[in-house]
């Protein structure tokens, strides 16, 4: 497997079948992973959708918890019995120290990643765990073992929002944790600045010069006295300076040495326009969590805001670099990556993510190109995960029509709807089109019947059905006896369309309905990077 990396890829799957089987020995610059805190929660996308319809617009996007049973007992074996004997010491003593639950699957579940993690990283290159404060110090802990005590760089507080005044037994919560680790010694690392505070600057950058500048006073001596070449007479001061004698003539001809009045030591001038700013430290206090109300807020639970990855990409990568997420959720690290001219991987177990952050991507880089790997590319590929997985396959299904997952999607119950899009052909105006996906061998006219009965039950305006299997001609009939639809704007769409997965892969068929929002009232989208694009057909 070569170690150079190909530019920009997303993969659908576990992350550890990708790291081993994609992605090469010391191939990577910079890893960020945000993995599911182990809370023992369900996390809910919130899609965008029209006043009134909140409560049918959202889906459990993944289940935060991790159980002890047989997959646990694999994975912990595996380590026990693997080549890296620190971290099988490790995983050992916290067994017996733990027991065998919920934290003990999620350590197990991390441990594995994070060697692999740690294979594919250069020598040069850093590692950033996102967590959460009930589990970091077991995570520092294990990341220890897998990369050495000695590359700890790190524990960085993320202060996310105000503490809640809801705790009536503990201190109130308010940050995360970010553990940087290294390969090695060698890791790049770029100091990052921040703005100064306005009171800093009037208490401390308090004099100006004729040109306007601010500036503040520093010593020019040097605490080192035994330094004869530095001992010297200077405007009628002698003493040991922090500059040889050429360099302060130079600095006081260019005007940056004062003297208050003659035989009192002169200063430093400091310019406050040639300093980078404050240098961050591991306290991040400026930079807030995202609002339901923020623009950058695309609905997905957990979504970190970008300026936050911004920082830890410009810290520890260059250009052209690549950058790692292999738990990629609605795609901020490789937006992030994208935007600050970075190449990136990204990688997530749900085709709901991986379609999210395909729109994401495409919305804010208009002509972006990128390889998605372990999606359905044909007809074999889609009848593949529809028999692996119904619920995955309805999924994606959904993307291919730009259609959000309806939240009925429970095992074991069936609305009838499997997704829905809301359309806008007359200002101020929101309208509903309701997705049935069909991935079984055999369709038949009761299932386009059954959906015309939904379409009326749900009074919405269109109906889509999306078949992996080739509709029948009564299929076709039964489907145009639900007439048209009359936009006010723009004429007559078929009221009950009938599409099939190959046609949609193959670009042959698309859905037809007129949309002034161009998607925008189904799914919230990312702002544009850079240019704008061109104007979208209305169909």
């Amino acid at each position: 497997m070569t170690n150079e990396q190909p530019a920009n890829r997303l993969y659908f799957g576990d992350n550890l079948d990708i790291l081993r089987e994609h992605i090469g020995d010391e191939s990577v610059d910079l890893v960020y992973l945000d993995p599911p805190f182990n809370s023992a929660r369900d996390y809910n996308i919130l899609f965008a959708s029209p006043r009134g319809a909140q409560s049918e617009a959202q889906i459990v996007a993944f289940k935060d918890s991790w159980q002890w049973g047989m997959q646990a007992e694999r994975e912990y074996d595996e380590i026990v019995r693997g080549d890296n004997t620190n971290v099988a010491e490790m995983i050992l003593a916290m067994r017996r120290f733990l027991g065998e639950n919920d934290m003990m699957a999620y350590l197990v579940m991390m441990a594995r990643r994070l060697l692999e993690l740690h294979r594919v990283l250069k020598p040069t290159g850093s590692l950033y765990l996102h967590c959460d404060p009930a589990a970091s110090h077991y995570l520092k802990i294990v990341l220890d073992s897998v990369f050495g005590k000695e590359n700890y760089r790190n524990e960085i507080s993320w202060v996310r929002s105000q503490p809640k005044s809801h705790n009536t037994v503990n201190f109130p919560s308010c940050r995360d944790v970010i553990l940087r680790f290294s390969k090695s010694d060698r890791a790049k690392f770029f100091k990052v600045y921040g703005d100064y505070d306005p009171e800093y600057i009037e208490k401390f950058y308090k004099y100006t010069d004729k040109d306007g500048r601010r500036y503040r006073l520093g010593d020019l001596t040097n605490p080192n006295k035994n330094r004869p070449n530095l001992t010297y007479a200077f405007l009628g001061v002698t003493r040991v300076w922090r500059w040889t004698k050429d360099r302060m003539e130079k600095a006081y001809a260019e005007g940056r040495v004062y003297q208050s009045k003659p035989g009192m030591v002169p200063q430093e001038k400091r310019f406050l326009d040639e300093r980078q700013g404050q240098p961050i430290t591991d306290n991040w206090d400026d930079i807030e969590h995202l609002h339901g109300s923020n623009t950058e807020y695309l609905g997905y639970p957990t979504q970190k805001p970008l300026a936050l990855l911004e920082r830890i990409i410009a810290a520890s990568s260059k250009e052209g670099d690549v950058v790692l997420d292999p738990f990629c959720g609605c795609g901020t690290a490789v937006h992030a990556a994208q935007k600050l001219n970075r190449r990136w991987i990204g990688v997530d177990i749900t085709h709901l993510a991986i379609s999210l952050i395909e729109k994401r991507l495409k919305d804010a880089f208009p002509g972006i190109v990128f390889d998605v790997h372990g999606t359905p590319k044909d007809l074999e590929g889609a009848r593949d995960l529809a028999l692996r997985d119904k619920y995955q396959f309805q999924w994606w299904a959904c993307s291919l029509v730009n259609a959000q997952p309806f939240q009925g999607k429970k095992k074991g119950a069936d609305s009838g709807i499997d997704g829905l899009i809301y359309f806008q052909d007359e200002p101020k105006t929101h309208k509903k089109i309701v997705v049935s996906v069909k991935g079984g061998n055999h369709v038949g006219v009761a299932m386009v019947r059954d959906l015309a009965g939904v379409l009326e039950r749900e009074r919405a305006e269109m109906a889509l059905f999306v078949t992996l299997s080739p509709p029948t001609q009564p299929m076709r009939s039964e489907a145009a006896k639900a007439g048209f639809y009359e936009s006010p704007t723009f004429g007559q769409c078929p009221r009950l369309q009938i599409l099939t997965v190959v046609g949609l892969l193959e670009g042959r068929e698309r859905p037809r309905y007129p949309d002034l929002s161009q998607g925008a009232s189904t799914f919230r989208k990312a702002g544009k990077e850079g240019k704008k694009s061109e104007q979208k057909d209305l169909f």
